[in-house]
């Protein structure tokens, strides 16, 4: 497993789709900040301490973060049926579910990054504005919010994931998917339960930017386990297919 992780580190090192990731983290960042410095009574929610860390976050989830993290997974997933180079792999030979294994980790550990680079952005710009007004307990509180954000997105949409790499059509679907499906979290935030209940907005029960009661908190737990048990079980068995 160890050879196989640094595999796909170095294969995905050499991707654009990772600088097509990270760039639009940047922008979603960038957008959020042109949007907070819009006046409203004579003042400017850019100018609020912590305004700016804590409306990245569902702006990133709702309309880009997930869809980017689909399409980076699926990607990784798919590339060496689409570029035929899984006949090479099997000469070797390739455990195929622990190659699986190994390309799910690292978009695990990509969706964690891609969070923790927009914290660090918004951190940046917030301690530029009013450093003065940031206390360690605020800092590290959206820190481990951002960390949960990561960890439960790969989690919400990772059934998308192996649901695209096993019909086998083309990753940018899953880009497709995840992005109706994120959307749809801002009508499904208007309810109690489904916000709890329902994957993005469970993350959102989970890293604390709801308020919650122990009963949703568990209940986004389950959720966003169940999604991870269904890739689990879509992934299971998945064979990539011969090609000539």
């Amino acid at each position: 497993m160890k050879k196989l992780l640094w595999a796909e580190r170095q294969k995905i090192r050499r991707s654009n789709i990772v600088w097509i990731a990270v760039f639009a983290t940047v922008m979603v960042a960038v957008i959020v900040f042109l949007g907070g410095r819009d006046v409203y009574d004579s003042s400017r929610n850019i100018d609020n301490a912590g305004w700016y860390m804590t409306m990245a976050q569902p702006w990133a989830t709702f309309f880009v973060l997930p869809a980017v993290i689909a399409l980076l997974g699926s990607y990784i997933i798919c590339r060496e049926e689409q570029e035929d180079t899984i006949k090479s792999l099997r000469l070797i030979p390739v455990n195929e579910a622990n190659l699986t294994a190994a390309k799910m980790i690292v978009t695990f550990v990509f969706s964690i990054l891609l969070y923790l680079l927009l914290f660090a952005i918004t951190f940046l710009v917030e301690a530029i504005l009013h450093f003065s007004d940031l206390s360690v307990e605020m800092v590290l509180g959206f820190l481990k919010a951002y960390f949960l954000d990561g960890l439960g997105i790969f989690l919400a949409i990772s059934p998308i994931i192996a649901f695209v790499s096993r019909i086998k059509k083309g990753y940018w679907l899953a880009l497709l998917f995840a992005e109706i499906y994120s959307f749809a979290g801002l009508f499904m935030s208007m309810s109690n339960f489904l916000k709890a209940f329902y994957p993005i907005t469970a993350v959102f029960t989970l890293a604390g930017y709801y308020d919650a009661s122990t009963s949703q908190v568990i209940l986004s737990c389950i959720s966003l386990l169940l999604c991870g048990c269904l890739s689990a079980f879509i992934l299971k068995g998945l064979k990539h297919s011969e090609k000539g």
